[in-house]
């Protein structure tokens, strides 16, 4: 067996948990079965047996304190001694045999997200993932193909330094903005499970609120971009007024030179916010090389 990069005694398992009465003794035992013996589970004041199930196995537990999967991750945060975290969901949709994909990448990335296998999640989740995966993308300048996983490994250092403020299903979100616009980040491929239990995401609900969190974000993280793109969105209106006043003049002999002196401003304004989103591209791209060569010199140091 090969050594791993990152030891499984330097990493924490975070087990953010809320009514997984089910499922969380047996993702304990797999773990446990994996070699993990550092394991936290962070209950949101569970109103099955989660608690004792968890206690039932020697398992360390707490409470955590805020709202939602934020409050129990920044929960997490605050009590891990070990030099990395890995998170991932308590309902067995994950499998501990993946971690080790993680590990093998840690000491070079902030962040390790695993990317799910979509066999068993449903056409409508797979389409949602995949218009939150892109929009992310284009607004921060990444290509990680999964955001909404709930399976990543953060360097504890890296995690320390997160300012949480979004609640729900938001979390993964974010940390991944957060950590994207200062470190490097990676991805590997992991297997995906039936959860088991009732499930708790509202796809249309859970889903518009994480696109809308994705463009909130953008607005702190990458404005640059993201108000510069918006503007560059007027070229359409501007050019189809332009060509409107064209029509007019060549096909019913009318001369609309208000049209065509809006449309040629608006399609102006909106070329001057293309030429900046390109400029603010190519700056992030800068960014992330520089970024990228201080993390290889401070890995190798």
């Amino acid at each position: 067996m090969h050594s791993l990069p990152v030891a499984k005694d330097q990493v924490t398992i975070v087990l953010p948990v809320l009514n997984e009465e089910e499922a969380i003794g047996r993702v304990i035992k797999e773990l446990r079965m994996e070699g993990y013996g550092s394991i936290l589970v962070v209950d949101g004041y569970s109103k099955d047996r989660t608690v004792e199930v968890a206690n039932e196995n020697g398992i360390e537990l707490i409470f955590q304190h805020g709202g939602g999967k934020t409050g129990a991750v920044k929960t997490a945060i605050e009590h891990v001694k070990t030099p990395y975290l890995l998170l991932m969901d308590g309902d067995w949709t994950y499998c501990a045999k993946d971690i080790e994909r993680f590990l093998n990448h840690g000491e070079r990335y902030a962040q390790v997200v695993g990317v799910r296998d979509r066999t068993n999640i449903g056409s409508v989740h797979r389409f949602g993932n995949w218009m939150i995966t892109r929009t992310f993308n284009l607004l921060f300048g990444t290509g990680i193909s999964d955001v909404c996983s709930g399976m990543y490994m953060l360097r504890t250092e890296v995690a320390r330094g997160l300012e949480l403020k979004s609640s729900g299903f938001r979390t993964e979100v974010e940390i991944l903005a957060q950590t994207a616009a200062e470190h490097n980040v990676t991805e590997v491929p992991v297997s995906y499970r039936r959860r088991i239990g009732k499930p708790r995401l509202s796809t249309w609900r859970h889903g518009f609120g994480i696109l809308r969190s994705v463009v909130g974000l953008a607005r702190s993280y990458n404005p640059v971009f993201l108000f510069s793109s918006l503007a560059a969105a007027a070229m359409i209106p501007g050019a189809l007024a332009v060509v409107w006043a064209l029509y007019l003049n060549l096909f019913a002999g009318r001369w609309e030179f208000n049209w065509l002196l809006f449309g040629s401003i608006l399609f102006l304004f909106g070329a001057l916010g293309l030429a900046v989103a390109t400029i603010a591209v190519l700056i992030k791209r800068m960014e992330k090389r520089i970024i990228q060569r201080l993390e290889r010199e401070r890995t190798y140091s």
